[in-house]
């Protein structure tokens, strides 16, 4: 067995134990595929200068492919709730800030950290298990920190938004993703 196949195989106990544990907090049967994490990193532009922040790592694909983007350990800011999963990311990727956390808080997950003016924002956040004012109130949130034009970016498994767009923010549909466990929408908002 390979190392990326045994760490693949860990992942996927990891992430089933964290389903059983807490199902409410995980909205997927497997971990996000590596195809997956990339059409969610492509929606992110390496050169735009500040933090990107990533509400729900998880075990980590997202964030491997957002370096592989281009956007280094020391500019990103994972918000995690799962402490499991944030030991995990902590120890893939040292030089990433982890807060352990509630990502529909984020004006108290986010203290302490300079997150005004930031570059993007990605979620793996589980949004249809949510109400839609919750939902529409997380996006419209981290809206508030990025920069104009900066993407907030979402997926899920749903043939709609979750969240449609508004008097605050446009969406857009950037793909669907049939090599994911189940196949994945990607959406990007973006503030007016």
């Amino acid at each position: 067995m390979t190392n990326a196949t045994a760490r693949g195989a860990l992942d996927e106990l990891r992430f089933l134990r964290s389903l059983v544990v807490r199902p409410r907090s995980i909205g997927a049967i497997a971990p996000s595929s590596p195809a997956l994490a990339r059409k969610i990193a492509e929606q992110i532009d390496p050169r735009t200068e500040g933090m990107v922040i990533e509400l729900g790592p998880g075990t980590g694909v997202v964030t491997d492919a957002l370096i592989a983007r281009g956007i280094t350990e020391d500019r990103l800011i994972a918000i995690e709730s799962d402490p499991d999963m944030a030991q995990l990311v902590r120890e893939r990727f040292p030089k990433l800030r982890v807060v352990e956390g509630d990502a529909y808080d984020l004006e108290r997950s986010l203290i302490g950290h300079a997150c005004e003016g930031l570059a993007g924002a990605v979620s793996g956040l589980p949004l249809l298990n949510q109400p839609v004012a919750r939902r529409y109130a997380l996006i419209a949130s981290a809206l508030a920190h990025l920069v104009p034009g900066a993407p907030f970016i979402q997926f899920s498994y749903g043939w709609t938004p979750p969240v449609p767009a508004g008097k605050d923010f446009t969406v857009e549909h950037a793909g669907f993703v049939l090599a994911n466990l189940p196949p994945a929408r990607v959406w990007v908002y973006r503030s007016m």
